[in-house]
């Protein structure tokens, strides 16, 4: 029988990785597109391995963006950003990927969805269609299309790329377009062993629940593996999460919230320490301000999602907030991070009004670049 085949093109943005698809290309039925890019990325695979298909088998590289021209008058691009399961069969379409964003615009760029310049540099106005928000990406061109290739280096990914700088504008996302959904720097959130502990809710580039990494015991200089090996802590931080979704309500029963595994991330932060890169490189703690490591999809990520690192930065400006906590002195520029990978950089500005903390944009810089580009295969349905 003849296999389905559709165009889509693989890309690296950011420490992530995803398949990209013009809207176009894929049914207007959103069941039948999600069972499609669901089976094309290899999922539901209960050996955790997405072999059948494209999908990486962790969070960081099971991802879908689908894209495409813009309508509205203050963009260029729409897209919208779906994370698969490994071992499931719903995309979560609830939030955004900091660092595929990277990649939304060279892909546009090279499927002829907007313009650019012979050389130079072009401002691309995205739309982030899950959240409602826009993001401005200034990518370097030549001869019309993305430049890949360059100096910047990317703690998370291996060889150097070309700096892509992302300004996503006003991404708080609280409901009063704070960034605080229960309008406190800090909430009490409670067990059902009773236990209880301090955590700051924070909606801004994704939802986020910060934890002081004292509370669980958590070291943030070590390895990913080591925090990913110890399955009562990661049981343990899911029941948080869970908690934390609740209480910004973002879930109205723990069953929703546990279905809803892209948002809200949980994040353990501490101050700044000596640690070890993942490639082996010695970070001093002068080079920091503070330590996170960050769960996705039920495990330790490898780096930090983007979005979690304009969340920390935009928490870090909130006066006695757990990330507040954790600064040792004001940073006298972007924030920097460190996480397993080595440090990461992300710029916030936070203001005041009328009792809200209200970000107004959060600037980083990634690098992007095309994997594969062709056609995927399925086999026929039925």
């Amino acid at each position: 029988m003849t296999q389905l085949r559709f165009p889509a093109t693989w890309m690296r943005g950011g420490t992530s990785k995803g398949l990209f698809l013009v809207a176009d290309d894929l049914p207007t039925d959103p069941a039948a597109r999600d069972a499609l890019l669901v089976r094309a990325m290899g999922s539901p695979d209960p050996y955790g391995k997405q072999i059948d298909g494209l999908g990486g088998a962790t969070s960081s590289t099971s991802k879908v963006v689908l894209v495409a021209r813009s309508a509205r008058e203050d963009s260029d691009v729409d897209y919208w950003f779906g994370q698969v399961p490994v071992d499931g069969t719903t995309i979560d379409w609830s939030g955004n990927c900091g660092n595929l964003t990277a990649a939304v615009a060279p892909f546009a760029l090279h499927r002829g969805l907007i313009e650019a310049p012979a050389q130079g540099e072009v401002t691309v106005r995205l739309w982030q269609g899950n959240l409602g928000k826009r993001i401005l990406a200034r990518v370097p061109v030549a001869g019309h299309r993305a430049v890949e290739h360059g100096t910047f280096v990317l703690d998370g990914v291996a060889h150097p790329g070309a700096a892509i700088t992302l300004s996503f504008l006003d991404p708080g996302g609280a409901a009063d377009g704070g960034i605080l959904p229960t309008g406190r720097g800090v909430d009490t959130l409670t067990l059902a062993d009773g236990t209880t502990l301090e955590a700051s809710l924070v909606n801004a580039g994704n939802p986020m629940v910060f934890v002081a990494a004292t509370t669980l015991g958590i070291d943030c200089t070590a390895p990913q593996a080591q925090l990913n090996a110890d399955a009562a802590l990661r049981e343990r931080c899911e029941r948080i999460r869970i908690l934390g979704a609740l209480a910004m309500g973002l879930a109205a029963t723990p069953e929703e919230a546990a279905a809803r595994q892209h948002t809200p991330k949980l994040a353990f932060m501490a101050p700044s320490a000596d640690f070890i890169a993942a490639d082996g490189r010695a970070f001093a703690a002068e080079s920091t301000d503070l330590l996170t490591r960050v769960l996705s999809m039920g495990v330790f990520h490898h780096a930090i999602p983007g979005t979690a690192a304009i969340a920390i930065a935009a928490a870090a400006a909130i006066p006695g907030s757990i990330v507040a906590r954790q600064l040792g002195a004001e940073p006298a520029g972007p924030l920097r991070i460190g996480h397993p990978s080595g440090r990461a950089e992300v710029g916030a500005t936070v203001r005041a009004d009328d009792g809200r903390r209200v970000l107004e944009a959060a600037v980083m810089r990634r690098s992007a670049r095309m994997l594969m580009d062709g056609w995927v295969c399925l086999p026929p349905a039925g």
